[in-house]
């Protein structure tokens, strides 16, 4: 069993990103990585136009990055800090103001003004970049451009970097905080037997001697994250979808020789926005259609782009990551980052450290997905059966104000809690609208995890600001320890925090509100009791 568990957990690591950095000791730089700091805080980025021209076989990327942004607040003389991380040079910088200096200093390109903005001025700045950005080992975890070759020889290029930033290799604002709000126009420069895929849809094709360029446009909000290239021998085909918005476009790019796989796994994909539909709302981007793109890496939720490397096959690369056989009746990639467009994409994190909002959400939604295409007993099981996966390491919410994500946790364990929570409002329909108004209330925003607690504890009508404290910021999962004499059942609260507000049902009808004092209840029946294992609390039975 051990070496089972320590296989499992060793999975849930490599599917749900990297492990939480206990001990790590943050820097100035992290600070400037990850705050709203003064270099920040008085601009908003409102568009990105870029290109980017990546070269296989120098395994290097150039191109620019116009950004456009608004003043928000009356300011003088301020810097600018725009997050460009080495190797990648900013060759030039122009912007729409007189710039009194600008260099690049480590991560960072800092310009300097003499100059006082006001509030709602509008200006750019124009960033020149070359150089071999960095390169991922083990995509899309670990961060970087992959530079690969397909089964049939072809160069095969992208890259992923929620976690290290998209400044990884395009210069960018790079805070979760600040979106671009008018969205991004992104030209990918290939070599002309080759095809670029980016987010949103394709407005331009143009091919000049030997290169070709293809340019997209999104009209939403997107997190810097999300925008990717990707470059290789793609092939197109399309769907469409009635949805609660209308039609909504379904565009699916794929590897030439991978083309009749694709199109029968990929019939998942509506069954899997009728049912997150139904939960979450509409989905949040029917202007920018709904995209999957086959990528060298196994997946990630790029917005209106969703990266599948799953390689045509049910389960997480055909295992079922809940050891009940349940995952294996759909794609998990398919599933699990198509749930982001609503959690991660729609609804998005402030700070990296409420990442759980993004993957707990997420991570239920497999559960959801599962209730709707399967059945509720079949979704309990797989909500119970992806508890193996959590480690109680360290709490789910990482440090605030540097990168900092927390434990991995934030998947199965922060799903048990929705799961948990849902038990105790007792009602599907008034859950399933706390679901859908988290969507419709904050779409296309980005939010703290104060707004997300808050939220549910009030459309519920139930405080639930100790059950998120006790699953979010500990590590320790309460138990319930009880004794039973025929009809009288003893009971209490251990490993929890003080005050812990988690009432459960027993026998499926009869409440009781466990503290960490004993109390003694009659119950309706002198046989065993009854407990209900959809909460994520453990039973022990004491003398």
């Amino acid at each position: 069993m051990k070496r089972l568990s320590y296989t499992l957990l060793f999975a849930s690591g490599l599917v749900f990103g990297q492990f939480f950095e206990k001990d790590k000791t943050f820097t100035k730089q992290d600070t400037l990585k990850g705050s709203d700091t003064e270099f920040r805080n008085f601009w908003d980025v409102k568009k990105y136009d870029l290109s980017v021209e990546p070269d296989f076989a120098a395994k290097s990327i150039k191109g620019n990055n116009k950004i456009s942004f608004e003043i928000i607040k009356d300011v003088t003389n301020p810097t600018f800090q725009i997050d460009l991380q080495q190797p990648m040079k900013a060759d030039k910088v122009e912007a729409s103001f007189p710039m009194a200096d600008y260099r690049q200093d480590g991560d960072f390109i800092w310009i300097k003004t003499n100059k006082a903005f006001k509030k709602g001025e509008k200006y750019t700045i124009d960033v020149t970049y070359s150089g071999n950005p960095t390169i991922a080992k083990n995509a899309p975890w670990d961060g970087g451009w992959v530079f690969t070759k397909d089964e049939k020889g072809n160069p095969w290029m992208s890259v992923a970097d929620e976690g290290i930033g998209a400044s990884i290799w395009l210069p960018t604002k790079d805070i979760w905080s600040d979106e671009p709000d008018n969205g991004i126009v992104m030209k990918i420069i290939t070599p002309k037997d080759l095809v670029g895929v980016g987010n949103g849809r394709l407005i331009s094709k143009n091919t000049e001697g030997e290169k070709t360029s293809y340019t997209w446009e999104v009209k939403n909000p997107i997190n810097a994250y999300s925008i990717i290239p990707n470059i290789g021998k793609y092939v197109n085909f399309k769907d469409t979808f009635s949805g609660e918005k209308g039609k909504l476009d379904l565009d699916y790019w794929v590897l030439d020789y991978n083309l009749d796989k694709a199109k029968k796994q990929f019939q998942q994909v509506k069954p899997m926005l009728s049912a997150f539909e139904y939960w979450f709302g509409p989905y949040p981007f029917y202007e920018d259609s709904y995209k999957l793109v086959e990528s060298p890496y196994l997946g990630m939720e790029h917005q209106s782009s969703v990266a599948y490397g799953n390689h045509y096959q049910n389960g997480y690369l055909g295992r079922d990551l809940s050891g009940t056989g349940v995952g294996l009746n759909w794609d998990f990639i398919i599933i699990h980052e198509s749930g982001h467009e609503w959690f991660a994409n729609n609804v998005t994190a402030k700070d990296q450290a409420d990442m759980w909002i993004h993957e707990s959400f997420t991570n239920y939604s497999e559960v959801l997905f599962t209730e709707r295409y399967m059945d509720k007993k079949s979704a309990d099981i797989y909500a119970q059966g992806i508890r193996r996966t959590i480690q109680n390491d360290t709490p789910i919410i990482g440090k605030y104000g540097v990168r900092n994500e927390g434990s991995g946790d934030m998947y199965a364990k922060g799903a048990s809690m929705l799961h948990t929570i849902r038990q105790v409002i007792n009602n599907d329909d008034k859950f399933r609208q706390i679901l859908r108004g988290i969507n419709k209330d904050f779409y296309h925003q980005t939010v703290t995890t104060k707004q997300i607690e808050d939220y549910i504890s009030k459309k519920s009508g139930i405080d639930f600001s100790s059950v998120f404290n006790q699953y979010l910021r500990t590590t320790n999962i309460p138990t319930l320890e009880y004794s039973q004499k025929g009809e009288e059942l003893k009971f209490r609260y251990t490993n929890t925090i003080k005050n812990l507000k988690l009432p459960i049902r027993i026998d499926g009808e009869q409440t009781i509100n466990p503290t960490e004092r004993w109390q003694t209840v009659k119950l309706k029946k002198g046989s065993p009791v009854q407990f209900n294992n959809n909460y994520y609390i453990h039973y022990k039975k004491v003398q």
